[in-house]
């Protein structure tokens, strides 16, 4: 059975910042993650963490062993 990858992250992006993917400009998030990898994914994956002051914290996102999303959750 193939394992599930966990790839853990953090993000800060200002309010302003989030704001670009409303207007069109930006569509994707890259981010350094933790084991020193580039990832990129759709900007709208981080969307229910955004709050007036912005998308701040550390993430995990978890993918199939076909880099498919499964999901993301903000950690403690």
């Amino acid at each position: 059975m193939a394992q599930y990858q966990c790839i853990r992250f953090a993000l800060s992006l200002s309010y302003d910042q989030y704001l670009k993917v409303y207007q069109g400009i930006a569509k994707n998030v890259s981010v350094l993650a933790d084991d020193g990898r580039r990832i990129a994914f759709p900007a709208g994956k981080v969307r229910p963490f955004l709050t007036k002051q912005g998308i701040n914290g550390h993430f995990e996102m978890e993918l199939t062993p076909e880099n498919k999303f499964i999901c993301i959750k903000k950690l403690n």
